[in-house]
C-alpha cells in the first residue's frame, strides 16, 4: 500500500515532553482514535509545532494504534497512541516554517491567504499525497542542508488561545497566521457577504429562503430566482417565531426549516448563539440543522462559547445541535460544490462543521 502522509500537532512543550520520553509514541484524544485507526505501519506523520508553525520532523509508524494512560505529556494523557520511529528530526531553529512551502501547497489560496490554517487545527489529518512529499521533502533537505530561524521562545512556550488542562493541545494559536493576513476578516461587508452566500447556495439547492427581518434591507435579493419569503411557517408560538425571523438565513421546504445559520462577523459572537440557545429552550424537540459562521480566526472563542456550561443545561445541550462553520470552509464548499448544489441535501454541510466538544 503506499505510504500516506498525516499532519501530526504539537506545541513546543508537548514537542519537548515528546522528545524526553524517547520519541517512540505519538499520542493523540481519545476523540481522534477513529483517524488513528487509519493509519498505517510507514505511513509518515509530519509534526508540526504550532506557536511557531514549523515542521520540525517526520515520524515513521510503526505498529498498530493501542490505549495507554501513562505520563508522557503534562497538560493531558493523550490515550490513543501508536508506536513511531524518528525518520528525520530537526531542532527547534533548523524547523522548516510552512509560511516558505504554503505556495507549493495545494490548501493554499492566495486569493485567501488565512484558509490555510484549517489544515493545522487537529490530529492525526490526512494530507494528499503531493502535499505530503513536498512537506516531506523540505524536512529532509532541512536535515541535510540546516538553515537556521531565530526562535520566539515565548511562542515556543505558549499554551494555545483557549487551552484548558484536559482540552486538546493542537488549537490554532494566536500567531498562527502570521504569515498572512485574514481575509474576510478585513474586508468591509463581510457579514453580508456570508449571507448573500448562503442565499445563492439554497436557492440553487431549490430551498426557499428566509433573510433576518432586520437585513432584508441589506442583503442582495436579486438572482434568488423568486425564493425569498415575506412570511415564516405559522406552526411556531408568537414567541418562537419572534426568535426565528431575526435568524439570518434560513433553508425552507414547505413549512420545513433545512437549516438555519447565524453569521457573526464582529467581535461579539453571542447574540447568534443567544438567539440559538432561546429556541432550544423554546422548542426541545425541534429538530433544525443550526450552524453559527464565523471567521477562521474565531473558531477557537465560537466553539468554547458553544459549549458554554450555561448552554449544555438547556433540554437539549447546544452543543449537541449547533455546530460552526469557518468562512474559509463556507467558501470552498460552495466552489467545490457549485456544479451539483441543486443534487445535495443540507447534510454535505456536516462535511465542513465543527461540532463543540463538551467541557
Amino acid at each position: 500500500m503506499p505510504r500516506q502522509y498525516w499532519v501530526d500537532l504539537f506545541t513546543g512543550k508537548t514537542w519537548d515532553e515528546f522528545v524526553a520520553a524517547g520519541a517512540r509514541t505519538s499520542g493523540f484524544r481519545e476523540s481522534k482514535a477513529k483517524s488513528v485507526r487509519r493509519l498505517k505501519r510507514g505511513d509518515w506523520l509530519l509534526c508540526y509545532v504550532t506557536g511557531v508553525s514549523r515542521f520540525i520532523a517526520i515520524l515513521e509508524v510503526e505498529g498498530e494504534p493501542f490505549t495507554d494512560d501513562s505520563r508522557i505529556w503534562s497538560d493531558d494523557v493523550f490515550p490513543v497512541r501508536i508506536a513511531v520511529k524518528p525518520v528525520v528530526q530537526l531542532t527547534p531553529e533548523t524547523a522548516v516554517p510552512v509560511s516558505t512551502l504554503l505556495p507549493r501547497l495545494s490548501f493554499y489560496d492566495e486569493t485567501r491567504p488565512n484558509a490555510w490554517t484549517g489544515r493545522f487545527r487537529s490530529s492525526p489529518s490526512l494530507l494528499r499525497v503531493a502535499d505530503g512529499e513536498t512537506i516531506a521533502d523540505a524536512i529532509l533537505r532541512a536535515k541535510d542542508s540546516p538553515q537556521e530561524y531565530p526562535v520566539d521562545r515565548r511562542k515556543w512556550n505558549r499554551v494555545p488561545r483557549g487551552y484548558e488542562s484536559g482540552d486538546v493541545v493542537v488549537t490554532i494559536p494566536e500567531d498562527e497566521a502570521e504569515p498572512v493576513q485574514p481575509e474576510l476578516e478585513l474586508e468591509t461587508g463581510g457579514h453580508e457577504r456570508v449571507q448573500n452566500l448562503l442565499l445563492r447556495m439554497g436557492a440553487s439547492m431549490g430551498f426557499d429562503l428566509w433573510v433576518a427581518r432586520n437585513d432584508k434591507g441589506r442583503a442582495d435579493t436579486d438572482n434568488l430566482g423568486g425564493r425569498l419569503r415575506d412570511s415564516l411557517p405559522r406552526q411556531f408560538d408568537d414567541a418562537t417565531s419572534r426568535t426565528i425571523e431575526h435568524i439570518d438565513v434560513l433553508w425552507l421546504k414547505g413549512n420545513s426549516i433545512e437549516a438555519a445559520f447565524e453569521i457573526e462577523h464582529t467581535t461579539s459572537i453571542y447574540s447568534g448563539l443567544l438567539r440559538m440557545a432561546d429556541l432550544v429552550a423554546m422548542q426541545p424537540n425541534l429538530s433544525i440543522r443550526l450552524y453559527l459562521v464565523a471567521p477562521d480566526d474565531k473558531r477557537d472563542k465560537v466553539l468554547q462559547e458553544i459549549a458554554r456550561p450555561a448552554f449544555a443545561r438547556l433540554p437539549r445541550p447546544l452543543s449537541e445541535i449547533c455546530r460552526y462553520i469557518a468562512y474559509s470552509s463556507l467558501e470552498d464548499a460552495a466552489k467545490k460544490y457549485a456544479p451539483v448544489l441543486s443534487h445535495l441535501k443540507p447534510d454535505f454541510l456536516d462535511e465542513i462543521a465543527e461540532a463543540a466538544e463538551p467541557r
